[in-house]
């Protein structure tokens, strides 16, 4: 499984644990992944997603899956959510 948001594209930073000593050693810094079921309106249907938290936040505040991917581009979308973006331009 990826850990990467399919709505925003947040992938894993890079950076280091810092010590007392400023010894650094390398470590990931993970998004906060949530496995989230949408409700689709307009195509009717319930869709799962790997979505951030943050992200679930943004489509709360736009008012639904529907309305975040009329307005979302589409560079930082996944494979999946590209097509969902295409059908529901289409049945709009």
């Amino acid at each position: 499984m990826s850990k990467r948001c399919e709505l925003t594209g947040i992938s894993p930073l890079k950076g280091h644990n810092v010590s007392h000593a400023k010894n650094k050693t390398k470590r990931r810094f993970l998004p906060n992944l949530k496995k989230v079921t949408f409700r689709s309106d307009i195509l009717k249907k319930n869709i799962k997603l790997n979505v951030t938290n943050a992200a679930l936040r943004t489509v709360d505040f736009k008012g639904g899956l529907d309305k975040f991917l009329i307005s979302a581009k589409k560079t930082n979308l996944s494979k999946k959510v590209k097509k969902l973006k295409a059908s529901v331009s289409a049945k709009i």
